[in-house]
């Protein structure tokens, strides 16, 4: 779903707050459970001041070239207060620097991506295991039978903190196909949760689709083009 183009970024955040409040209330969840990651991959710092001045402060990038200059960027507009997320697929040559500005990485699929992100990181790091839910080809992530065996891998690893599962449904202009896709990611979490390990986050949910991923569990929402609008196209970003 893309607002108004017309509407300020700063009205549509509000918005879309609004929109996560009313599903936690159908779904009998507490919003504050819910968090939004405001996904501002190819936009411009300019883009994303006046949703920092309404009061967001986590934001996503995709491409680790972004990542590094918006986040060197605000420093040196003496703004410190925003959590980055990297949300993107990770490349073996780019992890020092997705470990130096990001606080949560949303898309580990590889051990050995993953015991890079420890060598590197500053303190210890949050991370997201990557399901491929519906088993596309397309798409990159831990088949679903695999994922707790990877989990546990993960988490023997020190200075990394393995809070959760990350998924992407198939894209569908239904947003309820989005269903069974979220509830298979709750039980999995369950089911992680019961060997003891601590799957407590949920990330799934984007823009036209996060209603119902709140319903099943979400914690962590990751929305783009409901708060920004279209996204304008740069090329040869990594």
């Amino acid at each position: 779903m893309v607002e108004n183009t017309n509407m300020p970024s700063s009205t549509r955040l509000l918005k879309v707050k609004d929109r996560i409040r009313f599903a936690c209330q159908a779904a009998g969840r507490d919003p504050a459970e819910v968090q939004l990651i405001a996904v501002s991959k190819t936009q411009s710092v300019e883009a994303i001041e006046p949703v920092y001045d309404a009061g967001q402060r986590h934001f996503g990038e995709n491409y680790v070239q972004e990542l590094r200059d918006k986040g060197d960027s605000f420093v040196a507009r003496t703004v410190n207060d925003i959590t980055w997320h990297f949300i993107g697929r990770i490349q073996s040559n780019k992890i020092k620097h997705i470990a130096a500005y990001a606080s949560y990485v949303h898309a580990v699929e590889k051990l050995s991506h993953a015991q890079a992100l420890a060598k590197h990181a500053r303190g210890p790091i949050k991370i997201f295991v990557s399901v491929n839910i519906a088993k596309e080809e397309s798409k990159g992530g831990v088949a679903p039978e695999d994922v707790l065996e990877r989990c546990a891998e993960f988490d023997a690893i020190e200075n990394l903190e393995l809070c959760g599962l990350m998924c992407m449904p198939p894209r569908s202009t239904d947003p309820e196909h989005s269903a069974p896709y979220f509830e298979e990611m709750a039980a999995l979490a369950s089911a992680g949760r019961d060997r003891g390990m601590a799957l407590t986050e949920l990330s799934m949910g984007m823009s036209h689709d996060f209603q119902v991923a709140i319903r099943y569990g979400a914690t962590w929402i990751r929305v783009g083009s409901a708060i920004f609008g279209a996204r304008p196209a740069l090329p040869n970003q990594s």
